[in-house]
C-alpha cells in the first residue's frame, strides 16, 4: 500500500471538476488543482486575493513577481483573465458566485463542520484568513488532506475538537487513502487505495464509515 503523493490527490480531486465551474482553490494543497484541470474543460479558477481566471502554477521560467495567488505561490494567467481588488474578490464569494471551493483542513466532522485554521501562543492573531467566507459562500465545499496526523490521529471524525471555520458545509474529502462523501446517510467511501482493506480504512478514520456499491481504486496516471 502507497498512499497518494500530494499531487496525486490534487490530480484525482481535479478530475471532479466539472466544465464550467468556477472554482476557488484555497491555500495549500489544493493550489494544485490548478495543474490538473482536465483538458477541454472551461473551468474558471478565482483566488481570493482578486484573481478570476487563474491559470496552472508557474514554472521556473514563468514567475512573475506581481503574479500571485492568495499563499503566495506564483502563477500563470488564462486568456481573459481578470485582477481586482479584494472588496470586489470577496463580494463574488459571499455573493454565491462560486460553484465550489476546494479547501485543506486539520478536521472534518461526519455532519460537514470544517476546522482549517489553529492559534498558535505566538501567534497575535487568528490565522483565519478567508476560509469562513469560502465556505459558507460557496455552492459546494470539498477538502483536501491527509487522511491521519502524524501521530495517526484520524482527521475524519465524528465530531471536530478544533475550533470550527464553518458548520455544516463540507460535502466530499479527498485525502491520500481514499475519497469520501459526506451525505445524510453517513460518510460514504466512494474510492479507496489499492491494498488498503476496508477495516483498516476503518480504523484509521474517527467515524463509521459506509462503502459505495462499487467502491473505485483510488489512484493517479503518474
Amino acid at each position: 500500500m502507497k498512499p497518494l503523493t500530494r499531487d496525486q490527490i490534487t490530480w484525482r480531486a481535479a478530475q471532479d471538476v466539472e466544465d464550467g465551474m468556477a472554482v476557488n482553490l484555497g491555500i495549500g494543497l489544493p493550489e494544485g488543482v490548478a495543474n490538473h484541470i482536465r483538458p477541454g474543460h472551461e473551468v474558471i479558477l478565482h483566488s481570493e486575493n482578486g484573481i478570476l481566471g487563474m491559470g496552472r502554477l508557474a514554472g521556473p521560467d514563468e514567475v512573475h513577481p506581481n503574479l500571485i495567488n492568495a499563499g503566495k505561490v506564483p502563477i500563470t494567467m488564462a486568456r481573459g483573465a481578470s485582477i481586482f481588488d479584494q472588496a470586489q474578490s470577496f463580494a463574488l464569494v459571499r455573493g454565491g458566485h462560486i460553484d465550489l471551493c476546494l479547501l485543506g483542513a486539520f478536521q472534518v466532522a461526519g455532519n460537514g463542520d470544517l476546522a482549517n485554521w489553529s492559534r498558535a501562543q505566538e501567534d497575535h492573531l487568528p490565522a483565519i484568513g478567508g476560509a469562513m467566507d469560502l465556505a459558507r459562500g460557496a455552492r459546494s465545499v470539498w477538502v483536501l488532506m491527509a487522511h491521519n496526523q502524524s501521530d495517526g490521529t484520524p482527521r475524519i471524525m465524528d465530531r471536530c475538537s478544533y475550533p470550527l471555520t464553518c458548520a455544516g458545509v463540507v460535502q466530499r474529502v479527498y485525502t491520500d487513502l481514499a475519497v469520501i462523501d459526506l451525505t445524510s446517510e453517513g460518510a460514504v467511501v466512494s474510492d479507496m487505495l489499492p491494498g488498503l482493506s476496508r477495516e483498516e480504512l476503518q480504523s484509521r478514520t474517527g467515524l463509521p464509515l459506509k462503502f459505495a456499491t462499487n467502491v473505485a481504486s483510488l489512484c493517479a496516471p503518474f
